[in-house]
């Protein structure tokens, strides 16, 4: 794979950080930055990605109501995760 060089300027924080994170890691610091760019965009395109399909039933008129994303929120804490909860509001019959 082709790279190209990128500079960005890190405030001292993360900077320290970063040097930190790859001396344990016995890597580069250019490695672990390069990590943590592709996880974050990974991120984003399946947040981009969830958004399209929730955009996509509410225009079906398919939601899920406040109740059942409640008691699955709810399902956290108690430590047994439920499985996320199915549309439950659905557009009538024609």
């Amino acid at each position: 794979m082709a790279t190209e060089n990128l500079s960005i300027p890190l405030e001292v924080g993360p900077k320290t950080d970063l040097e930190a994170e790859a001396r344990r890691e016995r890597r580069s610091e250019s490695w672990i930055a390069e990590r943590a760019i592709e996880a974050y965009l990974a991120a984003k395109k399946r947040k981009r990605e969830a958004i399209d399909v929730a955009v996509t039933d509410a225009d079906k008129g398919v939601f899920v109501s406040k109740e059942a994303v409640d008691r699955w929120v709810e399902s956290w804490s108690n430590g047994e995760a439920a499985i996320k909860p199915a549309p439950d509001i659905l557009p009538p019959d024609k």
